[in-house]
């Protein structure tokens, strides 16, 4: 097989080049996250957190289908979430704000007890997602509370440089006032990874995964990283 060595320096010279304006571009449109007087002032009293973690949406043996958030009615294309993926994703969400955080937090462990108490409680049968989160937070009496909801973790098929299908995570996350329900935050990741050559615009994502084909873990990581970085509480404050 004969190849152009000048061809393949030129697509090397074109695909930097493409890095560098999508550098340029995104350096341009990046502006600074700003909130409210009245969104400081509710998370100005907030010191205690019940961290709930996060739960599947979609149970493992059901098909891939089209959900909205128990919470905000945000859409997503869910799917099955293997068990194991759960608790070590809430792990990763709570050492962060162990690490970083100068609230009073509440465990998932402990929040999870009293969580399924109230699933298996005759008199609340039935209540909505909202409700018993609001028990949960009270029950601990806590100022506010986090959960999310995981949707789709598909893992990678391949390996790090090549790949028949790349992974796919969606998942969210809200703050919550259990006295009354009021949602004082919510941000949601949503991504199935791309080459480089098809989403120029992605390059940020490309440059966290080394140029890699990642895996699901390590694209939950990045999302859940991007949404913590977001809080405007507790977080470096």
């Amino acid at each position: 097989m004969n190849i152009n060595i000048q061809t393949l320096k030129n697509a090397d010279v074109f695909l930097w080049c493409c890095i560098v304006c999508c550098l340029i571009i995104t350096s341009g449109c990046h502006t600074k996250k700003t909130y409210s007087p009245d969104a400081f002032s509710a998370f100005s009293d907030i010191n205690k957190i019940v961290v709930v973690g996060f739960r599947p949406v979609v149970p493992h043996d059901e098909k891939t289908i089209t959900v909205r958030s128990p919470l905000s009615g945000s859409v997503f294309v869910a799917g099955p979430i293997p068990p194991e993926v759960i608790q070590p994703i809430t792990d990763m969400l709570f050492e962060r704000l162990i690490a970083e955080s100068k609230c009073e937090l509440v465990s998932p462990g402990q929040a999870e007890g009293v969580y399924s108490s109230i699933l298996a409680s005759d008199k609340d049968a039935g209540i909505g997602t909202l409700e018993i989160l609001q028990k949960v937070g009270n029950n601990f009496g806590s100022d506010a509370l986090l959960a999310g909801f995981i949707y789709r973790w598909e893992e990678r098929e391949g390996s790090d440089y090549a790949v028949n299908r790349p992974a796919s995570v969606a998942f969210d996350l809200y703050l919550v006032r259990p006295t009354d329900g009021a949602i004082l935050w919510r941000g949601k990741f949503d991504k199935t990874q791309r080459s480089l050559t098809e989403n120029l615009m992605d390059l940020k994502t490309f440059v966290q995964g080394k140029g890699q084909w990642m895996t699901a873990e390590k694209l939950a990581l990045i999302g859940l990283n991007k949404l913590l970085n977001e809080i405007p509480i507790c977080i470096n404050r």
